[in-house]
């Protein structure tokens, strides 16, 4: 099974300060139909923190395409990291983000132990009451570029632990709240969360080359400049 300490290494490679930061002049970008999306990096490049603004600036503006989405077509929960804990990948997060860690017996079933979901900050005793959250939801990564991602790109970004940001453990009601919805349409009720979240949503989006919509770009924008201290730190996949 993943533990806190493994799930911990990753977070202090990745994300070393708390994802985002000051807002510069904004960039005026055109909106554009969309498109598969590259950047100029090598792939695995791990980058410096950047103010979340700048960080919001390297996304590229694109019309969402929501055309052929189905839930379906990003296969989730797979095996997880460790084929042979009997944990899935949603199980395995869990196991990571606990407080106090549960108990756990044959088939991954989990008793006990405690969680905080960040979303909302309700303290929760029962993993039966959490849901595994994709940071972009799966419609939202449709639409930003998935859209022309294969199956396997597609099942990789549906169980990515290979950042400690892109999946989350939150109580179930504050996932149903969220849906598919972007920072446009969705912030955390904690509010002292929401520099966080928009950090977290930015590097999500560019470790996958993916799009921002004009008012999801505005959006994150008006975060960056009420989070001055917040920085991006992010990895690309290939």
């Amino acid at each position: 099974m993943i533990t806190n300490t493994m799930r911990g290494f990753v977070a202090a490679a990745l994300t070393a300060l708390p994802l985002l930061g000051t807002l510069p002049s904004a960039q005026a970008v055109g909106m554009t139909a969309a498109a598969p999306v590259s950047f100029d990096s090598a792939p695995g490049a791990a980058r410096a923190p950047l103010a979340l603004s700048e960080a919001v600036a390297r996304m590229p503006v694109a019309v969402e395409q929501r055309e052929g989405y189905k839930r379906s077509l990003y296969k989730h929960w797979n095996k997880g990291l460790n084929v042979t804990d009997g944990c899935d990948t949603r199980r395995e997060v869990i196991l990571s983000e606990s407080v106090e860690a549960p108990q756990v017996t044959a088939g991954c079933k989990l008793t006990g132990g405690s969680w905080t979901s960040a979303y909302d900050g309700v303290t929760v005793t029962d993993a039966g009451g959490l849901d595994v959250d994709h940071m972009v939801p799966l419609a939202e990564i449709h639409d930003s570029g998935g859209y022309a991602w294969d199956a396997a790109r597609r099942e990789a970004y549906a169980n990515d632990q290979g950042s400690p940001v892109t999946l989350i453990a939150v109580t179930a009601k504050s996932n149903r709240s969220k849906a598919d919805k972007d920072p446009a349409q969705w912030l955390p009720p904690t509010e002292d969360y929401r520099c966080q979240y928009a950090a977290d949503w930015t590097a999500t989006k560019l470790r996958w080359g993916l799009s921002a919509d004009e008012d999801e770009r505005e959006a994150l924008l008006t975060l960056a400049g009420d989070c001055p201290t917040t920085t991006v730190v992010y990895e690309t996949v290939p």
